[in-house]
């Protein structure tokens, strides 16, 4: 990935959420800060999985 971080949410369904839940816009920044938060919670979610000694992350790992 050449030292660049991939975004990993859909930039047009977060700004249209944020835009219908309060008519203000969304800075591009945003997608990066929100995609780091994304990898931190996978991070935790693949530890816990680990845990338990599975190889299958699950919605109650997060």
């Amino acid at each position: 990935m050449n030292g660049e971080k991939e975004i990993l949410v859909v930039a047009s369904k977060v700004k249209n959420y944020v835009r219908a839940q309060s008519d203000m816009n969304t800075s591009s920044a945003v997608m990066d800060m929100l995609s780091d938060k994304i990898r931190a919670l996978c991070d935790q979610a693949i530890e816990n999985a680990r845990r338990d000694g599975r190889k299958t992350v699950k919605d109650r790992d997060f």
